[in-house]
């Protein structure tokens, strides 16, 4: 199939370009799968393709409070801004536009970008940006936006100065996100936490990944090198009619196309790295 949608259909189509049924590709089941995954991880660290922004709504509960962190397993419940995620004891699901899948979510968040604390007293009538706006918003007609847009400027520089965002710490994997503030004072248990992150795109809910032409050649290489890798074990081994494996230069081969590959896909399809990492 020229269009792959499925995981065994993207596994044959590399197949043929290696010269399959013409050809015995002398590789196991089991290895073909390996390599999937090692392709689909690939792609999903470093194809800006393989990631989305998202953002997750997730509701405190005092055990991140006793903790100090949030956990972000399926364990949990967070819901996204475009579905809802439901809780199962092993996975989570999303349902998006025109896809459903069952997928963990620690499977799925790739990072952290920042978090944002929403809570019934966030803003009130003794806010700065309350009264600013009940007292001088009616002058709009008769001001230039130009001051107003200097006090916001202002406005924000102080909240950074006297307020500053929390910082936070996540990796993928222990699955906890950290953010540095005193838990028990900061929020309480029913508020409202915002956090913004890059989540995989998984190619069981989104099937047309396995159609993405650097992820077909990535796939081949790394077959073509399984499969060199494979034959080295012979290497030097004639056999009928005179032909003799060399197991090693398609080993040697398929090194230097994933690398080819790989060195592309860093240079041109990945995500610039963020100034300030959380």
């Amino acid at each position: 199939m020229a269009r792959p949608q499925t995981r065994q259909q993207l596994i044959d189509y590399c197949l043929r370009n290696l010269g399959h049924p013409v050809i015995e590709i002398n590789v196991d089941e089991d290895q073909l799968e390996d390599r999937l995954d090692d392709a689909l991880q690939f792609f999903a660290e470093y194809h800006f393709d393989g990631v989305e922004r998202v953002y997750l709504k997730y509701q405190v509960q005092q055990q991140d409070i006793d903790n100090g962190y949030i956990s972000m397993t399926s364990n949990n419940t967070f819901v996204t801004g475009t579905g809802q995620s439901g809780q199962s004891e092993s996975s989570m699901t999303f349902t998006e536009t025109g896809q459903s899948g069952s997928v963990p979510i620690e499977e799925l968040i790739a990072s952290v970008l920042q978090v944002f604390h929403f809570s019934a007293g966030t803003i009130n009538m003794f806010d700065v940006r309350y009264q600013y706006a009940l007292n001088d918003l009616y002058t709009f007609g008769t001001i230039e936006l130009i001051h107003y847009s200097v006090t916001q400027q202002y406005l924000s520089l102080l909240r950074q100065m006297l307020s500053p965002e929390k910082s936070i710490r996540f990796s993928r994997r222990s699955n906890k996100l950290y953010i540095d503030m005193k838990w028990q004072r900061d929020v309480k248990v029913g508020d409202w936490i915002v956090i913004e992150a890059y989540r995989v795109m998984d190619a069981r809910v989104f099937p047309e990944i396995y159609n993405d032409m650097l992820l077909k050649k990535y796939l081949t290489a790394l077959i073509k090198r399984q499969w060199g890798a494979n034959l080295s074990k012979f290497n030097g081994i004639q056999m009928l009619g005179g032909v003799t494996f060399n197991g090693t230069q398609l080993f040697n081969d398929a090194i230097r196309d994933i690398q080819d590959i790989e060195n592309t896909v860093q240079s041109k399809f990945e995500l610039p790295p963020d100034f300030i990492v959380g």
